[in-house]
């Protein structure tokens, strides 16, 4: 079990045992039953599990013949830093006793980054029990890969292929989201590079760390992106000339992979009303709950109920340009009318409030208060900010270093197999 493929923790001297009696002497004046003193002995045989539904810890610990009166020992100590009643079902927990068959230890795991563990102090507090959580760390190991996307994938197709989780997809969208619409932009054929960090505990996926570098061969074009720091201290990403990524505007509000079903139009079949008519922005074919993030900071104008248009947000952003998200099935925490939005923020989820003929999201830009192309706009858009002179030399130094190690990695990377794990989907 993944629980315990750990580096047995030393609480004092090694070896010590707690051993207790259930035996009372003559009921009239004995002193009330304790457990004995704590002796030296090796650990013996381990019994690990999961929780069985309806589970709680004094039936677990009965079912395996624990003493009532350890087990009232044990439910103690661990009161001061768990609540017992917070058990759950599924869950790995592991009970170890001496080599005669006395309790020793027994470990819980709370969650995939805790432990609750309940152990004999040390010898000079025979007879007690102490608890204790312990967070369990990741270890990171620098990692690279590479891949191309064929015909009718997309880049979380290709990852899960290779056997990556479908985060380290979304972060590399985030990263390029000003440059690329992942939704739209991507081609067969396009290629990219990774280097990243990835966590692990007990030698199990643990996720990801940092995202180092990236490269991606878009319809021709080259993009890289290398993570620094920038002025403030805060993570950014920056060009090979050291041009930040960041943009005024995402080049589309929904984090990954839907399918653009109606374009910009002037003259346009509604699917409703069988007439034609201007289509003021574009669609995105997406499942219900998909969530709609904003394409740039802003104030909310509108977030309500608009007719045909269902459950809509509109913001207002600086340049006298507005965004409009229509048909959503429900809003973002907090956003109502005159609340300020970061990009990226969630401000709603697809739906198909309104009129619609299924889940998708109308999204709209207007200029000056004229509607336009959200594709051709975004393509218009300026580019980000550049590092100045003086931070420039140590960035396109370190872009030097993270893109060698990228290339190493990868010329000395086995090739890559599916796999199908499901815990690192």
């Amino acid at each position: 079990m993944r629980l315990f493929r750990l580096i047995r923790i030393v609480t004092g001297v090694t070896g010590l045992a707690l051993a207790v009696s259930s035996c009372a002497g003559p009921a009239d004046r004995s002193p009330a039953p304790a457990p004995r003193d704590i002796r030296l002995a090796s650990d013996g045989p381990s019994i690990d599990a999961k929780v069985p539904p309806n589970a709680t810890f004094e039936s677990l610990l009965k079912r395996h013949e624990v003493p009532a009166d350890v087990t009232s020992s044990v439910l103690k100590a661990m009161g001061g830093v768990f609540n017992p009643r917070q058990l759950r079902a599924n869950q790995d927990y592991r009970i170890t006793r001496t080599l005669d068959g006395l309790f020793r230890e027994f470990r819980y795991q709370i969650a995939a980054d805790r432990l609750l563990r309940v152990f004999a102090k040390p010898a000079a507090d025979a007879g007690a029990l102490s608890a204790e959580v312990i967070t369990i760390p990741k270890e990171y190991k620098l990692d690279a890969l590479a891949g191309e996307i064929g015909r009718g994938q997309s880049l979380i197709g290709v990852l899960e292929a290779a056997g990556e989780n479908v985060q380290l997809a979304l972060e590399l969208a985030a990263i390029f989201g000003g440059e690329v619409d992942f939704n739209s932009d991507l081609q067969p054929g396009d290629r990219f590079e990774i280097l990243f960090e990835r966590a692990t505990r007990y030698g199990e996926f643990a996720g990801y760390g940092e995202l180092k570098s990236a490269l991606l061969m878009n319809d021709g074009r080259r993009l890289t992106a290398v993570r620094t720091v920038d002025g403030d201290g805060r993570p950014a990403w920056y060009d090979e000339n050291g041009r930040s990524l960041k943009r005024q505007f995402l080049k589309s509000p929904l984090p990954f992979d839907p399918r653009i079903t109606s374009r910009f139009s002037s003259r346009r079949l509604h699917p409703v009303y069988g007439t034609y008519r201007a289509h003021l922005g574009v669609d995105y074919g997406a499942p219900y709950g998909t969530a709609v993030l904003s394409v740039a900071d802003g104030v909310v104008d509108f977030a309500g109920n608009s007719g045909e248009a269902g459950r809509m947000v509109r913001i207002r952003h600086a340049g006298g340009i507005q965004t409009a998200y229509l048909h959503l099935s429900s809003f973002g925490p907090g956003i109502h009318p005159g609340v300020r939005v970061s990009q990226s923020q969630l401000i709603g989820r697809v739906g198909a409030t309104g009129t619609a003929t299924g889940p998708h999201l109308d999204y709209r830009i207007l200029k000056n208060d004229r509607y336009v192309d959200p594709i051709a706009e975004l393509k218009r858009m300026p580019k980000g900010e550049p590092l100045t002179p003086v931070q420039l030399p140590a960035f396109l130094t370190h872009k030097d270093e993270v893109m060698t190690q990228m290339k190493e990695i990868l010329a000395n990377a086995p090739a890559r197999r599916p796999d199908t794990d499901p815990a690192r989907r």
